[in-house]
C-alpha cells in the first residue's frame, strides 16, 4: 500500500495490495482510516470524493489488486496517532492472550471490555492490540463478543487468515461453546431452542433482538452442566447460527434469563446473584475449535474469571 500526504494536510493515494483484492471499498476505507467516523467515510463515498483509478464508485464496489484509491483531505487527528491506553489495561489484555501464531491471536476477553471503540467508547480490544502489536498492519476482528460477555475472541493478523476463518464460520467448521448461568431449573430434556430472531432499534438508539416469525432462522443447542436446586442452572450453549444476542434471547425465550443480563434477563434473579458478588453478565465463551489454513485443528478452552468462580462457589455452598 502506498500513502501520500497525511489525512490532515492533503489527498491520500492508497494502492490496493493483492491480499486485499475482493474487499468492498467501504470496508477497505474503514480499515485503512483508523479513527475516522463511519458516517464521514460514507459521506465522502456518496459525494463521489473517493475515486478508484480516477473514477467514481459505489460503496459496494469490490477492489482489485493494483487499484489506486484517492481519499480527499480529512481534517482529523493523524491517522496513526493511537488513543492513549493505560498500561494496566494493555498488560491485562497481553496476559489474556491464550494463543498466537503468525496469522491469528486468540484472547480470553475480560467482561466489560468492548471488542472495538464506538458508541461513546474511545477504544476496545482491537485498538489495544494495535498498540500491543504495532508491527502488525492488518489486525482485524474475526467475530464479535458483546461487551459484557467474556471469553475466547479471535483476531486475524493477516487478510488471508480473516478470509479463511470467515469461510469456516459460514459453514460448520468452527465450534464455539459458551457457559451461562440461568434462572430456574433448566429441563435436561430441552436440548435446543429454534426460534427466528429479528433485530430492532428503539427510538433511544438501543438495539434489541426479539423472537419474531419474520426474523432470521436461529438455532442454539443447550446442555445442563450443574444445578443449584431450583434456583439456577449452569448450562452449556452452542450457537449453530450466529445471530446478534442469540444465546441471551433464546435463553429468555426458554424461560430462563441469564444472570446479570440487564436487557433480556430477570432483574430479581440478577439482583440475588449480585448480592452473592456476581456483578457481571454470566455468559462466557469458554471453548473453541477451529480449522487452520494448514489443516491443523486449533482447540482452546478459557477459564472463567474469579468473580464467576466465587459466585458459583457461594451458590453451591
Amino acid at each position: 500500500m502506498i500513502t501520500t500526504p497525511s489525512q490532515t494536510s492533503g489527498v491520500q493515494l492508497l494502492e490496493v495490495s493483492p491480499e486485499l483484492a475482493g474487499q468492498r471499498i467501504d470496508n477497505f476505507l474503514r480499515a485503512q482510516l483508523k479513527g475516522v467516523p463511519k458516517t464521514l467515510i460514507y459521506r465522502i463515498l456518496r459525494k463521489g470524493e473517493v475515486r478508484v483509478n480516477k473514477g467514481r464508485i459505489k460503496p459496494e464496489y469490490k477492489l482489485q489488486a493494483g487499484d489506486v484509491v484517492r481519499v480527499p483531505p480529512l481534517r482529523l487527528a493523524e491517522r496513526d496517532e493511537p488513543v492513549p491506553l493505560s498500561a494496566s489495561l494493555l498488560e491485562r489484555l497481553e496476559a489474556a492472550i491464550v494463543h498466537e501464531d503468525k496469522g491469528l491471536i486468540v484472547l480470553n476477553k475480560p467482561a466489560g471490555v468492548a471488542v472495538h471503540g464506538g458508541s461513546g467508547l474511545s477504544f476496545g480490544v482491537i485498538e489495544a492490540l494495535r498498540q500491543l502489536r504495532p508491527d502488525v498492519k492488518e489486525l482485524e476482528l474475526v467475530h464479535r463478543l458483546d461487551r459484557d460477555t467474556s471469553g475466547l475472541l479471535m483476531v486475524a493478523k493477516k487478510r488471508s487468515m480473516l478470509r479463511h476463518l470467515h469461510e469456516a464460520l459460514r459453514g460448520d467448521g468452527v465450534d464455539k461453546r459458551y457457559l451461562a448461568l440461568v434462572r430456574g431449573r433448566w429441563d435436561a430434556g430441552r436440548k435446543q431452542v429454534s426460534a427466528p430472531l429479528q433485530k430492532n432499534t428503539l427510538r433511544s438508539g438501543e438495539r434489541m433482538v426479539e423472537v419474531d416469525e419474520e426474523g432470521k432462522e436461529a438455532l442454539t443447542l443447550f446442555r445442563v452442566l450443574r444445578r443449584f436446586g431450583d434456583f439456577a442452572t449452569l448450562i452449556e450453549a452452542k450457537p449453530v447460527t450466529g445471530r446478534t444476542h442469540q444465546i441471551r434471547v433464546h435463553a429468555r425465550h426458554a424461560g430462563h434469563g441469564i444472570a446479570g443480563d440487564a436487557k433480556y434477563g430477570d432483574e430479581a434473579f440478577s439482583r440475588e446473584i449480585r448480592e452473592l458478588g456476581g456483578k457481571r453478565l454470566f455468559l462466557h465463551a469458554y471453548a473453541l475449535r477451529v480449522p487452520l489454513p494448514d489443516g491443523e485443528l486449533l482447540e482452546l478452552e478459557a477459564p472463567v474469571d474469579e468473580m464467576w468462580e466465587l459466585t458459583l462457589g457461594r451458590l453451591g455452598a
